[in-house]
């Protein structure tokens, strides 16, 4: 095609690797005469876009005065990456592939199709495709989230960098759009990335307590797509639910009454009882629940809990329990093909509604799902948080506007939480309806009010079936058969005091065996990495070896200490989990 020399080349090695890019395209229209139309010198003798009101994209200014400022900081340049919207014909992009080191990652979101076929076609782009420095990204949300977090090693060794492309908004306002969608994508990575990073250990360590009593508890495998004909409610702790108790007490209608373990004191006070309650919080303070919980309210009431509970949490709660596996821990991959291991995302609300459609529900509806506060109080009374007097601070707090225009605070996690459910209800086919009572606006839900609930039959379930649901759920509550897992903790220590030998040599001559030590930590950092059982509770010590593998330029004698440090730390991991998961199987390890 005149005017895109390397347009061909890039395709062929975009198509050869299965790029998900070359998907998308070849599912777009093009008009090859308009593109060839569209590309031209401009004035400066510069190759340049001919927008739709017959201007060049750099007309009035040339390219170089824009990405001057792109250029990392160089002593974080190596570990950084940065995710660049909107392309052009590629100056900006160029730029900085031409001014980063080769392992600095580049990922590029252009929402326009036309304008990615003028990218690809002025510049040669085939080496950086194929050693993954350079990775073009289709304008799809979850596709986009899926790469950002494969920077886990940005985030913790470097920055990752948002470069939205000034030229690129002359042609229209999806630039600002995905500007937008991927500040909010980075935000929740952070806030992700943030707590694997700080409570992983706790988290999974937790999960390996929780193990046997979680064999003993049962499984909740039956009560898939067991939901059919339920309306489902979940019942939130926010300001609102006060609002609504009394109609909800006095019309009760005939639905499966679901909320959080924290909310349940909340629910006494408001004299609601559900049928189950949901705890995903792993933190030690959800005991304090307990203090103000009568367990004669709660004895009938079963609790599903993440396995990442604290053991206490579990042990105390005075009814009947069944254990939910999440993703994230050993879930993820030890029990995927026993149980259910459910994303929880980063809310206990959010997690009720996958666990409901999973179960198949015909519908849900949230009351007290604010997000969100009206004056001082972000709770309804009852709650741990709800007798707190909250004064709006600008570093933790965001205001926002309700339905009907009135300024409410939010903040940064509740946001995150929000956007994960509304993407959530975006994909699925489960209506979900909002009985509203001034909080943030949930995008996709049914807003409503008691009234419109009544009428609407929302709280109308088929007769009987929610009786069924909860005599199944209770039949859920007794010991599954354990797994046949086998220790390997000795076989772990034999191979790590062999390489330590083999390092302490190579460290005694470090500056001339930097190629030989970085090699014998790659194996160190893949044999890490390669029992599916260790991987969850080995989450900071992988991520520690990538620092001494793919952070670090040079060894210096200090860094066998490191690596020593993590070792030791493995090792006693790999030990705990032996003992919690595979105690009955010792006899076996080799």
């Amino acid at each position: 095609m005149a005017g895109y020399p390397f347009l061909e080349p890039n395709i062929d090695v975009l198509k050869q690797i299965g790029h998900p890019i070359h998907q998308w395209l070849s599912t777009q229209q093009f008009d090859q005469s308009r593109l060839e139309e569209r590309i031209f010198d401009n004035k400066f003798g510069l190759v340049d876009w001919k927008m739709d009101n017959g201007n060049g994209m750099f007309e009035a200014m040339p390219p170089f005065s824009f990405y001057e400022q792109w250029k990392p900081e160089p002593e974080k340049a190596r570990t950084s990456a940065s995710v660049i919207i909107g392309c052009n014909v590629g100056y900006g992009l160029n730029h900085l592939l031409m001014n980063t080191p080769d392992s600095h990652k580049i990922i590029v979101v252009e929402p326009r199709p036309e304008m990615l076929m003028a990218c690809l076609g002025q510049s040669d782009y085939k080496a950086f495709i194929e050693n993954k420095k350079l990775h073009f990204c289709p304008p799809n949300e979850d596709y986009l989230y899926q790469v950002i977090k494969n920077l886990d090693l940005q985030y913790i060794y470097g920055r990752i960098h948002m470069r939205l492309d000034i030229p690129s908004q002359q042609l229209g306002p999806e630039y600002a759009v995905w500007a937008r969608k991927t500040k909010h994508l980075l935000e929740n990575f952070s806030v992700e990335l943030a707590t694997l990073r700080l409570r992983q250990d706790i988290m999974v360590g937790n999960e390996l307590q929780n193990f046997q009593q979680a064999m003993d508890n049962g499984s909740l495998m039956p009560m898939k797509e067991r939901g059919t004909g339920v309306a489902a409610v979940i019942l939130g702790a926010g300001p609102s639910l006060s609002d609504h108790a009394e109609a909800l007490r006095k019309t009760p209608g005939h639905a499966l009454y679901t909320t959080a373990l924290q909310t349940m004191p909340v629910l006494q006070n408001l004299g609601i009882k559900p049928h189950f309650c949901l705890s995903i919080d792993y933190d030690s303070s959800m005991l304090r629940t307990y203090d103000r919980l009568d367990p004669e309210f709660a004895h009938d009431v079963p609790l599903i809990y993440s396995t990442k509970c604290n053991p206490d949490l579990v042990k105390r709660y005075p009814g009947p329990t069944l254990p939910l596996w999440t993703m994230g821990g050993m879930g993820t991959f030890v029990m995927q093909k026993h149980e259910l291991v459910l994303d929880a995302g980063g809310n206990v609300s959010l997690s009720l509604s996958r666990l409901l459609r999973w179960m198949g529900v015909s519908h849900i509806v949230l009351a007290g799902q604010d997000f969100a506060w009206p004056k001082d109080r972000s709770h309804a009374k009852g709650h741990h948080a709800g007798e707190r007097k909250i004064k709006f601070d600008p570093k933790r707090h965001q205001k926002i506007k309700n339905a009907h225009g009135e300024e409410i605070i939010s903040t940064v996690q509740y946001l995150t939480s929000k956007r994960e459910m509304e993407a959530d209800i975006k994909k699925a086919e489960l209506p979900v309806f909002n009985l509203y009572g001034g909080g943030a606006i949930i995008e996709g839900t049914h807003m409503v009010d008691m009234k419109q609930c009544v009428t609407k039959g929302l709280l109308a379930s088929v007769p009987g079936s929610v009786e069924s649901f909860m005599q199944e759920l209770n039949s859920c509550c007794h010991p599954r058969q354990r797994l046949n897992l086998v220790p390997r903790s000795h076989k772990w220590s034999v191979s790590f005091r062999n390489v330590e030998k083999r390092l302490s040599r190579l460290f005694r001559k470090v500056g001339k065996n930097q190629e030989e030590i970085h090699k014998t930590m790659g194996e160190v950092e893949k044999f890490i990495k390669q029992d599916p059982l260790y991987i969850p509770y080995l989450f900071n010590e992988t991520l520690d070896m990538a620092g001494l593998t793919r952070a670090k330029q040079r060894y210096e004698p200090q860094d066998l200490g490191e690596y020593k440090r993590i070792i030791k730390k493995v090792l006693k991991k790999v030990r705990e989990v032996d003992r919690c998961v595979c105690g009955e199987n010792k006899e076996q390890a080799a």
